[in-house]
């Protein structure tokens, strides 16, 4: 298992997190989208995680409704892929939203992203629900975590 550093990224590291998201997802992104996707949101979090001084992944979520915090985005590239990162990711965001007073972290996925439909509930995510997506023209996979004792 990897051992990655588990950072909070200020604004200044926010575009080390967009080039990651650019290693993995298509369409390119620019940090302007993630910025817009901010706007009017409370408590945004973005993790960084690194290897050697290298970003080898990412995780960011937001305060969807008081009590509730929302997984938005993450991956991990592929090199360092299935050595506990997106693990390390996810518990770096569970105990941050517990300190800041959330109940539950919801997450979605699209339904042909098995891998981490298979993460989620190997995490101990609940299928809360699906919808459709018509952007994607599929099926959301809603998940929701209780992050209290």
């Amino acid at each position: 298992m990897a051992q990655a550093e588990i950072i909070i990224a200020d604004e200044r590291l926010v575009p080390q997190a967009v080039e990651v998201y650019n290693a993995i997802f298509r369409p390119r992104r620019e940090v302007d989208f993630f910025k817009r996707r901010f706007m009017g949101r409370y408590n945004m979090l973005t993790l960084l995680a690194r290897m050697d001084e290298h970003p080898v992944g990412f995780w960011v979520g937001f305060e969807l409704k008081p009590g509730l915090f929302y997984h938005w985005l993450g991956g991990v590239v592929s090199d360092v892929r299935r050595h506990g990162v997106a693990r390390q990711l996810h518990e770096a965001q569970q105990a941050w939203s517990k300190d800041h007073g959330y109940e539950y972290v919801r997450c979605e996925c699209l339904n042909h992203q098995r891998e981490f439909i298979h993460f989620a509930i190997e995490v101990g995510y609940d299928i809360v629900g699906i919808r459709w997506d018509s952007t994607h023209a599929d099926n959301l996979v809603v998940f929701e975590k209780t992050v209290t004792d």
